[in-house]
């Protein structure tokens, strides 16, 4: 095949991007493909310049979130994602609300939450929520901007930091429990993944920092909710109308109840990224993964298949 592998991008995971897209080109070159690189700053890149950014991009980690200045936050923004022609699954995504309404309507359970603009009233809160709740940015990525209030005392705050990244905030039922997984490949959901991060909450500190969390592929489940978990990723990843690939992330309360927190149109693809190690655990390796994404994208509707435990 002869593939062209976006990265770069004018945010501050531009490094990050560079780091996993090293290790896609490595591995379609390893299978014999033909490989181009673009800089969507800076357009197509010579073997010089992928030598340079490709390779001293690797190891490197995400800045602190509160360096991400005003104009990586709007980057991020679903105007500027219409504006850059995103797939509209992935502007749907960006904007929970949306993708919340779908999922609902495809009758996958999804926490309680309202919108609203600021300030956020406790009565409110008390009233349809409950405590705690999240509260996030509508539309922001890599849990930027999210907080658990569990009091009247820290929504202000919390509501703060969300307006600082958008306009519309979430205030969302927090659902205690087990942070779950489930990556999708073509139509088919692969092993589903736990992940224990060492807060409360798996935020941007303990997806971008080594030893804050640990990924355990695949999760230890009895059959019946890992199938169910698998059930409804599908599910969720057909009401967005997603191809090729995707993760669905998930709380499964302690008694058992289970909830859709997001889709993930874009995850991460490195080789320690989560839906590499779900492909991993279904016998996919690294490289193989890379290869049958590509070859998804030039034929959509060759991945409906089973379920992978």
């Amino acid at each position: 095949m002869r593939v062209t592998v976006l990265t770069g991008g004018a945010t501050a995971e531009r490094a990050v991007a560079f780091a996993g897209a090293s290790q896609i080109v490595a591995s379609l070159r390893g299978r014999g493909h033909e490989v181009s690189v673009v800089d969507t700053t800076a357009g197509l890149l010579g073997r010089a310049d992928e030598e340079r950014l490709l390779t001293s991009a690797v190891g490197r980690e995400p800045p602190p979130v509160a360096e991400l200045d005003e104009r990586e936050r709007a980057f991020l923004s679903n105007g500027l994602a219409e504006l850059a022609e995103v797939r509209r699954a992935d502007v749907l995504c960006l904007c929970l609300h949306a993708g919340k309404r779908l999922f609902r309507a495809a009758g996958v359970p999804v926490p309680a939450w309202f919108m609203t603009p600021p300030p956020v009233a406790p009565e409110d809160v008390t009233t349809a929520l409950g405590w705690p709740v999240i509260v996030k940015p509508s539309r922001m990525g890599s849990s930027v901007g999210m907080t658990l209030v569990k009091n009247a005392k820290g929504l202000d705050a919390a509501v703060d930091l969300a307006r600082g990244y958008d306009r519309e905030v979430m205030v969302e039922q927090f659902i205690g429990g087990r942070e779950v997984t489930v990556g999708i490949l073509g139509d088919v959901p692969l092993p589903v993944g736990e992940i224990i991060p060492k807060h409360e909450l798996f935020d941007y500190e303990c997806k971008y920092t080594p030893g804050m969390s640990e990924e355990i592929f695949p999760a230890k489940l009895d059959p019946k909710p890992a199938r169910q978990l698998q059930e409804l990723a599908l599910a969720a990843h057909r009401a967005l109308k997603l191809g090729g690939y995707s993760r669905v992330d998930f709380r499964l309360s302690a008694e058992g109840d289970i909830f859709c927190l997001e889709a993930n149109t874009l995850p991460g693809m490195t080789r320690t990224s989560l839906l590499p190690q779900a492909a991993r655990a279904a016998g996919i390796e690294f490289p193989e993964l890379c290869e049958r994404i590509c070859r998804l994208a030039g034929n959509p509707g060759s991945g409906r298949g089973g379920i992978t435990s």
